[in-house]
């Protein structure tokens, strides 16, 4: 396809606001997208499929699995740099950007952050090299914004634990060679680092899916799961576990969100230029270049948002509201941006010839998960008027 006079990046002059260290990893991680992702994700959506034990690896080896944590052979990278990766780890598909996530940002930071150090020891190193797979266990099939409902309990044994219930929407769960599992205990609710061959513990695919396709999604039970005293994560007993680890993994998607609006735009300013009707290139119409015009703009200003959010995180003031309000603006802007490329591509819109529907379909799902667009708007008008309308 016909190259762009002006990327939107360089619209915008993105690369000035950058370190020669972010250029560089954004650079890095684009070139393994470009070579690796990209030429096969098509194929893998339509499918249905996806090669994650092999990608964790190639990933693991290019550094991206918990990027951002420190130590356990992870890169210690900023929170701006892991917010670049995801811009491009998810240009190439929002399943890509999910595995790092849910690897990284949710199972190894809960045990990064509240496990034992020899937790850490045990099971970061492999799965920072994408030896071993995590998968997150929160969201049931009854309660997905209400995470304080759960039913997965957990009771003591003498000194086991016995772990009942079921998890739904669970990222990599059959792949996955541990589980962190919440649950409901009489000290509050819990973590706990379950291995997949433990006795009890199931991961059921989930198929018939129209977006994510190019994504392991299981529902997760737990039938009587015995698990030793030293599998629980002693660092919290209550919410704050699962809520911190999803604030990790929204940064990760305000930022990713933007790879997969780039690529729409581009693929579709690309196609109207080539593209002829009435004797001359779509692109050339009035309301084509408007359309563009206001996909830019707000591809811009999410992605000015994200570097600001980014900056406050690498010094340590980002609060949860502010990521709320990045993941709201951001996933919204994206999808609006992927439906009108879908429209300027026409009937070719519809087709895995382009990326565009794979990328609007994908982010159906993103609009949804990891807090749904109506709570992070009711987090940003409690944030607004201190008073807090969830029910």
């Amino acid at each position: 396809m016909t190259s762009v006079a002006q990327s939107v990046e360089e619209l915008f002059g993105v690369d000035a606001l950058l370190s020669d260290e972010e250029q560089g990893m954004r650079d890095v991680v684009r070139k393994f997208v470009d070579k690796r992702i990209k030429p096969e994700i098509a194929d893998w959506f339509e499918r249905g499929e996806l090669p994650v034990r092999e990608l964790a690896r190639e990933l693991g080896s290019l550094g991206v699995l918990g990027m951002h944590l420190d130590g356990y052979g992870c890169a210690g990278t900023s929170a701006v740099s892991y917010g670049l990766a995801c811009i491009e780890l998810e240009a190439g598909d929002s399943g890509i950007r999910s595995l790092v996530s849910v690897q990284g940002s949710l199972a190894m930071k809960a045990i990064h952050a509240f496990g034992s150090e020899e937790q850490k020891q045990e099971w970061l190193p492999d799965m920072a090299s994408g030896e071993v797979i995590g998968c997150f266990g929160l969201t049931e099939p009854d309660f997905g914004s209400n995470p304080a409902g759960m039913r997965t309990n957990a009771k003591r044994d003498g000194d086991d634990w016995i772990l009942n219930g079921t998890k739904m929407w669970i990222t990599n769960g059959d792949v996955a060679g541990v589980a962190v599992v919440w649950a409901r205990t009489d000290e509050g609710v819990r973590g706990f680092i379950v291995p997949s061959e433990t006795s009890g513990f199931t991961a059921n695919p989930i198929h018939h899916k129209l977006s994510l396709r190019a994504s392991v999604t299981s529902e997760l039970v737990l039938d009587n799961v015995r698990l030793p005293a030293e599998s629980v994560l002693p660092g919290v007993s209550s919410l704050r576990g699962p809520l911190t680890c999803l604030n990790e993994a929204r940064f990760g998607i305000l930022f990713g969100t933007l790879g997969a609006a780039r690529d729409c735009l581009e693929s579709a300013i690309s196609y109207g230029i080539d593209r002829v009707q009435f004797d001359k290139p779509i692109a050339s119409y009035q309301l084509t270049q408007k359309k563009y015009a206001d996909m830019a703009l707000e591809w811009g200003k999410g992605m000015l948002l994200a570097l600001h959010l980014g900056r406050l995180k690498d010094q340590g003031v980002l609060r949860p509201e502010q990521v709320s309000v990045g993941k709201l603006n951001n996933a919204r802007a994206a999808l609006d941006i992927a439906r009108q490329c879908r429209g300027i591509l026409g009937a070719n819109g519809v087709t895995l010839e382009y990326p565009v529907i794979r990328h609007m379909n994908n982010l159906e799902s993103v609009f949804t998960y990891e807090g749904t667009n109506e709570m992070h708007t009711l987090v940003v008008g409690e944030a607004l008027t201190g008073i807090a309308a969830y029910r």
